[in-house]
């Protein structure tokens, strides 16, 4: 069993808060994404978990164990590090089989190990390199061949693709899925891009300012963020947040340009939270109802459409499907579905219906 428990834990460098008070478990056998913006503590905890740092308070079990004065050798965590540490006068191959050498693994395991992950990461062409010779991908994924080599408890990976393009960051990120899932091993992921974070985590947990803000599968944190914090963060566009007033079974916003019928909005509601790809948007002249949003700007991007909408003095995104054929300065009803609403109260909390 690997899971691995935080209980109370905080970090402190100098007068910084980076880890408050973290409690949470991953899971043995779980793919666990760590998501927030730079400086949030998200490598703070990793460093914790492979005891590159101690805390200052709390403690961290791995496999039912406490492992606060246990050293990183003997807590058998692998580790990609964001800046690879690769050694630079080694070849790739030598990277690669590091690890196991370093643990006196039998020489024909280690061909075999090395030859597996090397194809799965498409690197066997290049391990006669050293690492000087290589672009910054393929020294990323060499970082990665040599974590994967091992067999730890775990694997630490510290937003391990983010030197790779688009299309090999697309790939990798699946290849990662699946080498988790074969070798059935718990892995934690941190990244500041939310697409790799909602597409390959079993779970996320939401950091800002060192304090974890939700736990939650991906599409339960995106479909129902604990707060306007948390529903900023996922999504792209990001989430319209606008002040709201309450009327007489409905929800107004926007100077009333938007008026939404909901009869079971809280009573507390100080705004609502619109997803884009839930804004509804028709010409005015087909029957709009209350006040008319302006089209600001059109952003055409071949299957889906971005628009920025003026209603009264806010500025909102709709994603649309396909290219409809709105232009800029059109007047515009804009609507949602209740369901669709997003209710959050005074200090950004979000309320239950």
């Amino acid at each position: 069993m690997a899971d691995i428990v935080f209980r109370n834990v905080t970090k402190r460098y100098g007068t910084t808060l980076a880890v408050d008070d973290a409690s949470f478990t991953v899971n043995d056998n779980e793919f666990f994404c760590f998501f927030g913006p730079p400086l949030s503590g998200k490598s703070t905890i990793l460093r914790l978990v492979l005891g590159l740092e101690t805390p200052d308070a709390g403690e961290i079990l791995i496999g039912g164990k406490p492992v606060n004065a246990v050293s990183p050798a003997e807590r058998n965590v692998a580790m990609v590090f964001q800046n690879l540490a690769l050694f630079p006068h080694m070849s790739a191959l030598d990277n690669v089989r590091f690890p196991l050498v370093e643990r006196r693994v039998a020489e024909l395991d280690i061909k075999k190990r090395v030859a597996d992950v090397a194809a799965k990461l498409h690197i066997s062409h290049i391990l006669h390199k050293p690492p000087a010779q290589l672009s910054g991908g393929e020294r990323q994924r060499v970082a990665i061949a040599r974590a994967l080599v091992r067999d730890p408890n775990a694997y630490l990976m510290d937003d391990p693709i983010s030197a790779l393009d688009a299309r090999l960051r697309e790939e990798t990120r699946v290849e990662l899925k699946r080498i988790q899932r074969e070798l059935g091993k718990t892995l934690i992921y941190v990244t500041h891009d939310q697409e790799e974070a909602m597409s390959i985590a079993d779970r996320i947990a939401i950091l800002d300012n060192g304090r974890i803000r939700q736990i939650g599968a991906p599409v339960e944190i995106y479909d129902r963020p604990a707060s306007t914090y948390v529903a900023r963060l996922l999504g792209s566009p990001v989430m319209n947040i606008l002040k709201s007033v309450r009327g007489e079974g409905s929800v107004e916003a926007a100077e009333g340009v938007i008026r939404i019928a909901d009869k079971t909005a809280p009573a507390d509601a100080v705004e609502i939270g619109l997803r884009p790809e839930d804004i509804r948007v028709k010409p005015w002249a087909d029957g709009g109802s209350g006040r008319p949003a302006r089209v600001f700007e059109v952003e055409p991007l071949g299957g889906y459409t971005v628009v920025t909408l003026a209603a009264g003095q806010a500025r909102l995104k709709a994603l649309l499907r396909g290219q409809p054929d709105i232009r800029p300065d059109a007047m515009v009803a804009i609507s949602c579905e209740p369901a669709r609403v997003h209710y959050f109260g005074q200090g950004g909390g979000a309320l239950a219906r």
